[in-house]
C-alpha cells in the first residue's frame, strides 16, 4: 500500500512540475474528527473560474509582423472580458510557434486611452510563481491568479516583454483592436509615450478567465468564420455581434453573470484546413470550444466559406454533415448548440465567391439548419440581414460594402435578433476544464 501511495503521489508531483499546478501531501493522521475536515474544506473551497474572453490562434502568416516576430520588445494588447470577475487568469499560447517562447515580464492594468493604463491598477503576472516563463513549442498554459478585479464593460491591457528574438508567432489576425510595441521593457508602463501601433491583432494572448461567486454562470462561445470574428466592424468599438450580444445579456440579467466568448476565425471553414484561415472547425473544435473555463452554450455560424473559397464545396450534404459532427461533439459534453443560418452573399465583391450554385447549397443548409431538430435552437440570421426586395443579398442598410460581412448596425441587429431567453440559468457550472 504505501508502494502504491508514493507512486501515486509521486505521478502527482510529476504533474505539478509540468503544468505549474500547486499540490501537497497531507500528511496521515489517526483519528481525523470530520467535522473539523468539512469545517475546513468549507473555508478552502475552490474559486469558480469562467473564460471571460478568448482568441483563436493562428498559424503566422509567410510574411509581416506574424511572420518577423518581436526581439526586446514590449508588445501591449487590449482586451475587452465579458464577465466581471474579483480575480483573473491570463492564458498563452505558443501553438504554432517554431522555437520556445519566453516572457522576460508580463502585466496587466485596466485600459485606459490607446495604450496607456488606469494609474494604480496595474498587477505584475507570474507564473507558478515566478515572473519569467519559457513556453515550450505547441503548449499553452495559464498565468497564476491575479488580484485584480475587473467590472463588466472594462478592458484590460496586457503587456509582454520579450527579451529574445520570438520568432514567428502564433496570432489572431483579425483583432479589430489596435495592438501597440515599445523598444525595451515597457510592461509596467501607465502612460503610453514609448508605444506605437504595430497592428490590429493579438499575439499569444489566447484567453482571459474570472473568479466569479455565481455558481450559475453562463459561458456561451460563439463559433465561426469573420462574420463571428467582425470583419467590418469598427476598429476599437467593440461591435462584434458577440459584442452586441454580451452587453444586451447583461442588461437583461443584471444579476445573472454570462459571457460570451468569441472563437471566431476569419474565412474559417467547417471542412478545410488554412494555413492563412486557420484549422478547419472540426479540427479546432475541442481546442477553441470545448475546452473554454466553464462553457455552457455554443452558437455556430459557419459554412459560407465552405461554399465561397475555391475549391467550392457545392454539395450541401457534406456541410451539412459536419455541423451533425459538430453538434454530436457539442452534445457529448453536455452543452447546448444553437445554429445560426448562412446571411447572403450575392453580389460579393471578393472575385469568384458567389455562384449560383453556390447559392443553392447556401439555401439547403439553411433548410436544414431549420428543419433538422439537430440543434437546441435556431438563429435564423439569414431571415434577419437579407434584403426583402433581393433575399439573396444583404440589406443594404447592414452592409459593410463587401456584400458579405455586416456592418456595424448589421452585427447589432444579428444580436438583437437572439432570443435572450435561451440563456437563463439552469443550474451550477462545472469545473472540469
Amino acid at each position: 500500500m504505501k508502494k502504491k501511495a508514493f507512486s501515486f503521489l509521486s505521478t502527482v508531483l510529476a504533474a505539478s512540475l509540468v503544468f505549474g499546478v500547486s499540490v501537497y501531501a497531507a500528511p496521515e493522521t489517526q483519528n481525523a474528527k470530520p467535522v473539523k475536515i468539512e469545517k475546513e474544506e468549507k473555508q478552502h473551497k475552490e474559486p469558480i473560474w469562467i473564460g471571460a474572453w478568448a482568441a483563436s490562434q493562428q498559424h503566422p502568416r509567410s510574411t509581416g509582423i506574424s511572420q518577423q516576430g518581436f526581439i526586446n520588445q514590449t508588445v501591449r494588447m487590449i482586451v475587452h472580458p465579458s464577465a466581471s470577475g474579483s480575480e483573473i487568469r491570463l492564458r498563452f499560447s505558443n501553438l504554432y510557434g517554431t522555437a520556445p517562447l519566453t516572457f522576460g515580464k508580463v502585466d496587466v492594468a485596466l485600459a485606459s486611452d490607446g495604450a496607456s493604463t488606469v494609474a494604480g491598477t496595474n498587477q505584475p503576472v507570474t507564473f507558478n510563481g515566478e515572473p519569467t516563463v519559457t513556453i515550450p513549442i505547441g503548449a499553452e498554459l495559464f498565468s497564476d491568479p491575479i488580484p485584480l478585479a475587473i467590472q463588466e464593460g472594462e478592458s484590460l491591457a496586457v503587456s509582454v516583454f520579450v527579451p529574445e528574438a520570438t520568432g514567428p508567432t502564433t496570432w489572431h489576425s483579425l483583432g479589430r483592436q489596435a495592438a501597440y510595441a515599445a523598444v525595451g521593457d515597457h510592461a509596467a508602463d501607465h502612460d503610453a509615450g514609448s508605444y506605437s501601433k504595430v497592428a490590429e491583432s493579438w499575439f499569444w494572448l489566447s484567453g482571459v478567465d474570472v473568479v466569479t461567486k455565481n455558481k450559475k454562470a453562463r459561458v456561451i462561445v460563439t463559433f465561426g468564420d469573420s462574420i463571428t470574428d467582425g470583419h467590418g466592424a469598427t476598429v476599437n468599438a467593440n461591435h462584434r455581434y458577440p459584442d452586441f450580444l454580451a452587453k444586451r445579456l447583461a442588461e437583461a440579467y443584471p444579476n445573472q453573470e454570462i459571457s460570451v466568448l468569441n472563437a471566431g476565425i476569419s474565412g474559417n471553414k467547417i471542412l478545410r484546413d488554412s494555413d492563412v484561415f486557420g484549422e478547419k472547425a472540426l479540427a479546432r473544435l475541442d481546442r477553441d470550444v470545448l475546452s473554454q473555463t466553464g462553457v455552457t452554450d455554443v452558437i455556430l455560424l459557419e459554412g459560407i466559406n465552405d461554399i465561397g473559397h475555391a475549391p467550392h464545396t457545392l454539395d450541401a450534404s457534406l456541410i451539412i454533415a459536419g455541423m451533425k459532427e459538430i453538434a454530436d461533439r457539442v452534445h457529448a459534453k453536455g452543452l447546448r448548440i444553437y445554429a445560426g443560418t448562412l446571411l447572403p452573399f450575392e453580389d460579393v465583391t471578393y472575385e469568384g465567391y458567389f455562384t449560383e450554385e453556390g447559392e443553392r447549397t447556401r439555401d439547403k443548409v439553411n433548410e436544414w439548419i431549420r428543419t433538422s431538430g439537430v440543434f437546441d435552437g435556431v438563429i435564423d440570421f439569414d431571415q434577419v440581414m437579407l434584403n426583402p426586395e433581393y433575399p439573396d443579398k444583404l440589406l443594404p442598410t447592414y452592409d459593410s460594402g463587401d456584400h458579405l460581412h455586416p456592418n456595424d448596425a448589421g452585427y447589432q441587429a444579428m444580436a438583437e435578433s437572439i432570443d435572450l431567453t435561451l440563456f437563463k440559468p439552469v443550474g451550477s457550472i462545472k469545473q472540469d476544464q
